[in-house]
């Protein structure tokens, strides 16, 4: 029998690892509105485990304890993966605020073709973040006409 959460974690998160993961709790809690829902440090005060919460979503913020852990820092700012985060509402004031906290704007927000609106942004140790914020509900003939492109499956 399945045991039951006592964090109510949703169905998927993601790991993000840091050079310095104690910067990163503050910066992406200032930055974009994360809220640190679990910190775990050892008898040092090095951080071992820590979550942080936007919306349902989580992500685990790490540092590099393992020789295949990496952040972009560490290899010449390269990504090898992103984190897509969905806003209900305010995305040019939440780009705003990225800004203003010393996010590199990398990309501005914008109307995309399939009905949303999105910006990425990079983080200190150059992590790429996309935010992005349902505009209109495009039907999958109406994306496909400008684009030029073939969707298969369409907002199920």
């Amino acid at each position: 029998m399945p045991v039951e959460d006592p964090f109510k974690h949703s169905t998927l998160g993601s790991g993000v690892f840091y050079q310095d993961p104690w910067a990163a709790l503050t910066w992406l809690e200032k930055a974009f509105g994360f809220e640190p829902s679990m910190v775990v440090s050892d008898a040092d005060g090095t951080l071992v485990h820590s979550e942080m919460r936007f919306g349902d979503g989580y992500i685990i913020i790490d540092s590099e304890w393992a020789n295949h852990i990496a952040s972009p820092a560490s290899v010449g700012g390269r990504n090898t993966q992103s984190v897509y985060v969905r806003l209900k509402d305010g995305i040019d004031s939440h780009c705003d605020r990225a800004k203003a906290a010393g996010a590199e704007i990398i990309e501005q927000p914008a109307d995309q073709f399939y009905g949303e609106r999105l910006y990425r942004a990079r983080d200190p140790e150059d992590h790429v973040w996309t935010f992005a914020q349902t505009i209109g509900s495009i039907p999958r003939e109406e994306a496909e006409r400008p684009s030029g492109l073939t969707i298969e499956g369409w907002h199920r």
